[in-house]
Parts: structure tokens; C-alpha cells; sequence
């Protein structure tokens, strides 16, 4: 599809609405309000994969480098019969003839930790006739860049949670949790470029994934090289058609079975395809030396009911209930208890649950296992499309808004301040600098050119070109 065609409707106006003698429109993009508890911070991440998925790739392959009569009378086509108008579409062959798009990024590096309030990127159009250029863009930035940078915010919350209750319960195994959070949203995301997209910003916190793509998408968008770098991975794991299929009279057989053919590694089973309790306490316990004779490590998956209580216990009548998976599972195969006095699993044996957890459920889990005197490394969690695919653009309130213009040679401060909102929607004015102070990355709007210049954002992509080419370990390295 033509890529000028990826827009809002009412964009298709804009550029006879600006004041005659317009040149510059100067814009920014930032996250205006947090409605996560606990998160004032979003981590800036996805712009690369939008400059060359969409800026240059596609502009080239479906606009600059097919005919202009064919380009131009498609997007003529649309817009007529949309608007009921006889469009005049002089500047869309213009900007064809021109062969790029005249329009600088300047960013933050990728893998930033921003405060709220704070812009990460801003446009502007290096060419005074494509002013209208600038904001045209926004809806195709907005709908791509919000989520990447919503899952990798996201994703490092999980991972902070984690690393702090593995500082207070298993401090020497630190390492584990890159594989602590394991990506299971693929299938409920709301396509495969929402579900690559956002997969590839859990990445960045954890190496556990089940979205297969994004080891591909690291290596087109980001210069990874799964060959020579740890990416993403996964193990070796049933579903429940696997388990069905083996029958419900026999399923310690199909456990059986399972362990003889991945006789090394970790094998993921999951076991509440029917009754969770009976696989703990009656099915594992005969298989008890098959599995500590194996050369690896067995993990029971439950997959339904209370994340909380299945994997922690609970209080009620049943005793096994009351216990939970790893309490049930030390019972059985026991393991160690470490120099903070917690109890660690044997490692032959481990837990994931990987339905319906959320911040709060994770936080939960480790903390309940603590205070039941289990290291919180005991168990991974699956973090899936209730985590990742229940947010919006307002989840972080990213906004595009343009602060600064040129008309007639004059420069231009704009803003906006809705007087019936709650200051979450005011803009910064004019050019801005972004500067830091005391560890944090501070904004100084109304700057002078020079002052701009002089910030933090640097020049990422520049008239159809890509600048600055970030690697998937660099950012890495910035979220630690």
C-alpha cells in the first residue's frame, strides 16, 4: 500500500490549513502521563524499526520507486471518492519527484529510560515546501512506536520486581532472571507485527521467548546476529493438545514418554490438563528417579485458576491446595537452602505458569513465596498478551504535537493548554533541549537553535537516510 495512504483522514487538509507562508513545522513526541502505579519512567525503543521498516523500505518499495503517474493517480483515486472532492495532489508528485523524505529525527539513544513529560524524539522537514510532511506522519509514527516502547517499559517493570525480591531471597543466581519473564503473548496479540513489535521490547529485559519472529526482527531492524549472540530462547514444551492426545487414563504415561524423548534439557509439561494435584503428588512421585536420573531439568506448568494461589497455596480445607506447586514440589525432590536461609529447588525440577499474570500477580508470587521461605527464582513466569496486548496509546499517553513553526522567515512558539484538561495534554513550547541533571534527562523548552542543538538528541535519520544505527546490544546495555 502506498504509504501516504497510512494515515488519519483529516490529515488530507492540514496542508492548506496552516497559515499562508508556512515552512517549518517543528514536532515531538513524548509520554505525557503514566497510568501504571509505579512508573514514571517509559523506555524509549522502536523507532528504529519504524525508520526502516516504514521510511525507508516502504517509501521506496510502494512510493518513490514506482512510477509517479501510478502512485500518484492510486492516492488521487482514494482520496476523491473518501473527501467527495476533486483533490488536487501537486505536492504528493512533488515529493515523488523530490525521490526522499525531507524530514530529520533527532532521538535519544534507544534503550532510554525517559521521565514522564519528557520528549524522546522530535521531527521537522528539512525542505520548506514539505512542511506539511512533518505531522502528515504522525498517525503511522503513533500506531507503530506506542507499543514497543509500552512492552519494553512493561517488560523492565517486571524485570525490576524480579531482580529485587532474587536480591532478597537468591542473590547468587541474579543471572536466572533473564529467563525469569518468558514472553507467551504472541497468539492474543492483534497481529503479528503488534505481536513482533512488542516482543521485540520484552527482549530487552528478558532472553525467555516463545515469539519466534523476533529473533528475525532483531537481526533486520537492530544488527543482531543470533549466531554469534543470545537473542532470544525458548526450550522444549507441550500444549495441551500433546497431552490430550496421549489420553487421561494414561497420562504418566505420556509424562513417561516425554522424558525418554528429550532425555537432556529442560522439557516444559504442562500438567493441568486435567488434574494439577494428582500430577504433583501421585504422577511425579513414581517418576521421582526418572526425572532426577535425567540429564536436565523437568518443569511442571499449570496453566488455569489463580496464578497466586496455584503456584504459592492458599488458605482452604485441602491441604494440597493450601501448599501450591512449589511448596508441593520441595516436598518431593526438596533441594537447598541458600546462604539468605531460602529454600531452592533441586535442580532437576522447576514451575512456570504463563496465564493471566500481571505486575501485581508477579509481584505477589514472590512475595508470598518469600514469606513462605522459598527463593523467588523457584518459578518463571509466562508473560502473555493480558500483559502486553491490555494497553493503549493512552496507557503512557504518547502524543505528537507540533511546538514550533516558521512562517514568513518568523519563528513561531505554539502550544497547547486545554484549559477544561487536567494538564496532561500541555504541550511543551517552542524548540526544545533536552539536558541531564542529576542522573535524570531534564527538558528546557523555549530554547534558542543553538541551545537545541547543543541537547541530547541526535540526528537519527535525515532526508530518506538512516544516521545512526543502533544494535540490539548497545540498548541492552542501557537498560541495565
Amino acid at each position: 500500500m502506498n504509504p501516504l495512504l497510512l494515515t488519519d483522514g483529516y490529515k488530507l487538509g492540514h496542508k492548506e490549513q496552516y497559515p499562508e507562508g508556512t515552512t517549518l513545522v517543528y514536532s515531538n513526541w513524548t509520554p505525557r502521563k503514566s497510568r501504571i502505579n509505579g512508573i514514571d519512567q517509559v523506555v524509549f525503543f522502536g523507532l528504529q524499526y519504524f525508520i526502516k521498516e516504514y521510511l525507508i523500505d516502504r517509501f521506496n518499495k510502494d512510493f518513490f520507486n514506482l512510477p509517479k503517474k501510478e502512485v500518484v493517480s492510486e492516492y488521487k483515486k482514494y482520496v476523491d471518492n473518501y473527501l467527495g472532492v476533486d483533490y488536487d495532489v501537486k505536492h504528493i508528485g512533488e515529493l515523488h519527484d523530490l525521490g526522499y523524505l525531507p524530514i530529520e529525527i533527532k532521538a535519544l539513544p534507544e534503550g532510554t529510560e525517559v521521565p514522564i513529560r519528557v520528549p524522546m524524539f522530535i521531527l521537522v522537514n528539512t525542505k520548506p515546501e514539505f512542511f506539511w510532511l512533518t505531522n502528515y506522519l504522525e498517525t503511522l509514527l503513533s500506531s507503530i512506536i506506542w507499543q514497543p516502547c509500552t512492552s519494553a517499559t512493561i517488560a523492565k517493570q517486571y524485570q525490576k520486581i524480579l531482580r529485587k525480591f532474587a536480591s532478597e531471597t537468591d542473590k547468587e543466581n541474579l543471572e536466572f532472571i533473564t529467563w525469569q519473564g518468558h514472553d507467551f503473548s504472541m497468539r492474543g496479540m492483534s497481529g503479528t507485527e503488534s505481536a513482533i513489535i512488542s516482543g521485540m521490547g520484552h527482549a530487552l529485559s528478558f532472553s525467555g521467548s516463545d515469539t519466534l519472529p523476533v529473533a528475525k526482527a532483531y537481526e533486520m531492524y537492530y544488527n543482531a546476529d543470533v549466531t554469534k549472540e543470545l537473542v532470544i530462547g525458548s526450550v522444549n514444551a507441550t500444549e495441551h493438545s500433546v497431552m490430550c492426545a496421549g489420553s487421561k487414563d494414561d497420562e504418566i504415561g505420556t509424562f513417561r514418554r516425554l522424558l525418554n524423548t528429550y532425555p537432556t534439557g529442560i522439557l516444559s509439561v504442562v500438567s493441568d490438563t486435567w488434574d494439577l494435584w494428582k500430577v504433583l503428588t501421585e504422577y511425579l512421585p513414581q517418576l521421582k528417579n526418572e526425572i532426577l536420573e535425567r540429564d536436565g531439568k523437568l518443569v511442571i506448568r499449570p496453566d488455569s485458576g489463580d496464578p497466586v494461589d496455584i503456584i504459592c497455596g492458599c488458605e482452604h480445607e485441602n491441604t494440597v491446595i493450601a501448599k501450591g506447586v512449589i511448596e508441593l514440589l520441595w516436598d518431593e525432590f526438596g533441594g537447598t537452602i541458600n546462604a539468605q536461609g531460602y529454600k531452592v529447588l533441586n535442580p532437576k525440577i522447576g514451575a512456570i505458569y504463563g496465564d493471566s499474570i500481571t505486575i501485581e500477580r508477579a509481584t505477589q508470587i514472590c512475595e508470598r513465596l518469600k514469606q513462605k521461605g522459598f527463593a523467588s527464582t523457584n518459578v518463571v513466569l509466562g508473560i502473555g498478551s493480558f500483559t502486553y496486548q491490555y494497553n493503549t496509546r493512552d496507557t503512557f499517553g504518547f502524543a505528537m504535537k507540533a511546538t514550533y513553526v516558521e512562517v514568513n522567515g518568523e519563528g513561531r512558539e505554539i502550544f497547547k493548554d486545554p484549559i477544561t484538561d487536567d494538564g496532561t495534554k500541555k504541550s511543551a513550547k517552542g524548540l526544545v533541549q533536552l539536558y541531564e541533571s542529576d542522573g535524570e534527562i531534564k527538558l528546557k523548552d523555549q530554547c534558542t537553535i543553538e541551545e537545541e542543538k547543543l541537547g541530547l538528541l541526535q540526528t537519527v535519520f535525515k532526508d530518506g537516510e538512516l544516521i545512526l544505527d543502533q544494535n540490539l546490544s548497545d540498548i541492552r546495555k542501557r537498560m541495565l
